[in-house]
């Protein structure tokens, strides 16, 4: 395994295999009747949809009952107000996005103090340190998943090319380490390349900004957005005004998938496996339910897909057959 970036304090990954379960893990999970609620930034997106199944089937199999999924459409207030219910509800442990560092910060140190156990989910608000308010970070290697980005979107650049870069305008870890790992790529290996950045609080922003940075910017070569959701609202801005320019995201939604698979405007996707980190999540739940020891941060790779590795990335990632689309695009059925 290979990772890139470290964890929010600078710690070192270790592999998912340091929180597999054995048998009389599951066993005593199940003898114990665990409650866990599990709250994200957004149950729309098929990341979320593909983080949650691996969550509940690995607590299902170990008996735990997950009595609430919440979802907090990307607002930290929201977020707040959910995490303090959930302090009368008091389930064993809850796993949670944290959708902002400071804002949400005290509300999830509520849990920590009322003896609730955390699991966090691709981000640690600011001031939270594991192994005191929280035991395990799990998340994709967001370093990588930059790195990934930028270079397989360096072919498609001409010298001299400006890039759009439409980040998230929030302090987020994981989207901040896409962001700085793709700039160093480009400064450090394609110097000649200029990066034009605008930013979305909200996905609903994203056309907007879109359009605004390739109003500021109409000599655009190349994007790169930081997920797939407001990927594909820049996607239908370059295809309505018939722009032809290579972009590279992050995450292999299923409409991300038929887009790389028809060829434009995605050129590169940089995946994440979200599936198997939903399994970790769990399985580190469980383990420190148990009272385990578990890693201080948990990340695995990203994963490269292009037009050429579509259909076997789709099926690693979502453990499912491609779309019929996708594989109509890939020529592989009529």
């Amino acid at each position: 395994m290979t990772i890139s970036g470290l964890g929010p304090h600078g710690e070192r990954a270790a592999p998912p295999e340091r929180v597999t379960l054995l048998p009389e893990d599951r066993a005593a999970a199940k003898a114990k009747g665990f409650r866990v609620a599990v709250v994200l930034h957004t149950l729309e997106s098929d990341w979320a949809r593909q983080q949650l199944s691996g969550i509940v089937g690995i607590l299902g199999d170990c008996g735990t009952a997950v009595t609430h999924v919440i979802d907090c459409g990307f607002s930290p207030s929201s977020q707040v107000k959910a995490l303090d219910g959930l302090l009368a509800q008091r389930p064993d442990a809850v796993i949670s996005l944290p959708v902002a560092n400071q804002e949400v910060a005290l509300a999830h140190a509520r849990l920590a103090e009322a003896g609730i156990r955390l699991v966090l989910l691709d981000n640690a608000p600011t001031g939270l340190l594991p192994g005191t308010h929280y035991g395990t970070l799990v998340s994709a290697d967001n370093f990588g998943l930059g790195l990934i980005a930028a270079e397989g979107l360096s072919p498609h650049l001409s010298p001299g090319a400006k890039v759009g870069l439409l980040g998230y305008a929030a302090d987020f870890f994981a989207t901040n380490e896409r962001e700085i790992a793709f700039t160093r790529w480009m400064q450090t290996r394609r110097p000649d390349v200029t990066i034009c950045q605008d930013g979305f609080g909200r996905i609903d922003e994203a056309t907007p900004r879109t359009e605004a940075l390739l109003a500021a910017h109409p000599d655009l070569m190349g994007m790169f957005v930081v997920w797939d959701t407001p990927a594909l609202k820049a996607a239908e801005v370059l295809r309505r005004d018939a722009q032809h320019i290579p972009m590279a995201t992050v995450d292999l939604g299923e409409e991300a998938a038929i887009g790389l698979a028809q060829g434009a405007p995605f050129a590169v996707i940089a995946a994440q496996q979200p599936y198997l980190q939903g399994v970790a999540a769990a399985q580190t739940t469980i383990l420190t339910l148990l009272g385990r020891l578990t890693p201080a941060w948990i990340a695995l790779p990203g994963i490269a897909v292009t037009r050429a590795n579509v259909v076997e990335s789709f099926q690693r990632i979502w453990r499912s057959p491609a779309p019929q689309s996708v594989l109509q695009a890939m020529g592989l059925i009529r």
